[in-house]
């Protein structure tokens, strides 16, 4: 098989999966909107604050698919399962401290003037997502080892039947029934927690039973921790994690001081934010497929199998971005119709799908950069990128734009400030990164997996 159909049918089934856990995000957005626009605005504020903390540590998390598709590649098996083992002691620590950050948003919504008839429900909100962040998780790493080993069916088949369960349940826990009182957003998220704890126990499941798994004896008893992998996984995993805080922040904090500016603006944001995160799905997908496929080619000691697995990944990644981007400026009259019945929200979320379109292309480009930087364990320096750009340029750049003014330009106090200043960062990352990527591939030398 091809490497192109290798990582485009690796892509193609992770996207499908990936595509059905954002039908959640899709569901929520609708079912809140058509509940009502207050509804709306606190899920926007509150699905910003969780996707913030939940992405951030899925990326710590994700630094263990180059290991493991290494360990793969090198057909070291009994590794992979002792690999899997010792990760259960990260993922426990992150689900631990995300908690946390979940039940205690205060200080943070009052420091972005998030405003005070929205905070309750937000605040009630989170706190039923801190329930469901633990097994959120604990399912991601068996969705990273199985895209490590090149087998995301299993995943992808149960992503997509629980929308059987998720959509149902989403519009019952919302709108009320059948003796259950309505309640909104934070109706939303009951329904979430149900969901995620049963990808949990089908996941068990299907571990216990399926004889692909057999070979890497997952089910022996635990060791203590061994430290030395455990900092193996933190080198990787915590820059990895911290880099990706610092895009979804920018992002999360945008929808904050959006807030400031109404319900309409949060809307109408809202339906902008939750495009750009389905479109995301697309090269995500292919940057993980693209890194499986890397880091595969690296533990079996084949480096110029490595690279021709980047150049096939980046060619699939960025004509799939263009293609995207053409549509959704195409459809951007019409898009936001589909979310809200206001009027006014649509036409101020018509405007956002210009800019989303720019954005939308400099994001394929980083994610796939910064994907394919962890297979040659380099994480430190997008994340000095992510930093300058994203909150310098993107989310600092953005609020000088909407409410102080920047250079020749007054204040504009719209959304599209933000997205505008956003596409600017993302430009210069997808211009930066690359330079970083041919310099790490340059430099590679082989080096154990732990």
């Amino acid at each position: 098989m091809s490497e192109l159909r290798t990582i485009a049918r690796h892509a193609g089934t992770v996207l499908v999966g990936q595509l059905a856990v954002m039908a959640f995000g899709v569901t929520d957005t609708i079912v809140a909107g058509r509940y009502s626009q207050s509804a709306l605005a606190a899920l926007s504020v509150g699905s910003a604050v969780y996707i913030t903390v939940f992405v951030g540590l899925m990326g710590v998390l994700q630094a263990l698919l180059p290991t493991w598709a290494e360990l793969h590649g090198g057909q070291r098996h009994a590794d992979v399962g002792r690999s899997v083992r010792q990760s259960l002691y990260l993922g426990g620590m992150c689900a631990l401290a995300g908690a946390c950050a979940l039940l205690f948003p205060g200080a943070l919504l009052r420091w972005t003037e998030v405003p005070a008839q929205l905070q309750g429900e937000v605040t009630r909100y989170l706190a039923v997502l801190a329930l469901a962040l633990p097994p959120a998780l604990l399912f991601r790493m068996y969705g990273t080892l199985n895209q490590s080993l090149g087998k995301p069916l299993l995943v992808t088949w149960l992503q997509a039947l629980s929308l059987l369960v998720k959509v149902p349940f989403t519009i019952w826990f919302a709108f009320g029934g059948l003796g259950l009182p309505a309640q909104g957003a934070v109706g939303c998220a009951w329904a979430t927690v149900l969901v995620n704890y049963l990808f949990l126990a089908c996941a068990v499941v299907l571990m216990r039973t399926q004889p692909f798994y057999r070979p890497y004896a997952i089910w022996r008893p635990m060791e203590r921790p061994d430290w030395g992998a455990l900092g193996h996984f933190a080198r990787l995993g915590v820059p990895g994690g911290l880099a990706v805080m610092v895009e979804v922040t920018s992002f999360t904090l945008m929808a904050l001081f959006i807030a400031r500016q109404g319900t309409l603006a949060s809307a109408a944001h809202q339906i902008a934010a939750n495009l750009a995160a389905v479109l995301y799905m697309v090269p995500l997908s292919i940057a993980i497929a693209t890194s499986a496929r890397v880091s595969y080619w690296l533990g079996a000691d084949s480096a110029h199998r490595a690279r021709l697995a980047i150049r096939t990944g980046f060619k699939l990644g960025l004509v799939t971005a263009l293609v995207l981007a053409a549509s959704l400026a195409a459809g951007s009259g019409s898009i936001p119709a589909v979310y809200s019945r206001s009027p006014e929200v649509i036409a101020v979320a018509a405007g956002l799908l210009a800019w989303l379109a720019v954005y939308h292309v400099g994001d394929a480009a980083q994610v796939l950069c910064v994907f394919v930087l962890r297979c040659y364990r380099v994480a430190v320096a997008p994340l000095v990128a992510y930093c300058v750009l994203l909150w310098g340029v993107g989310l600092a750049g953005g609020y000088a734009l909407a409410y102080r003014g920047l250079g020749p330009w007054e204040a504009r106090h719209t959304p599209a400030a933000f997205w505008a200043a956003g596409a600017v960062a993302l430009a210069l990352l997808s211009l930066i990164l690359p330079a970083i990527l041919w310099r790490a591939v340059r430099r590679y030398r082989p080096a154990l997996a732990h």
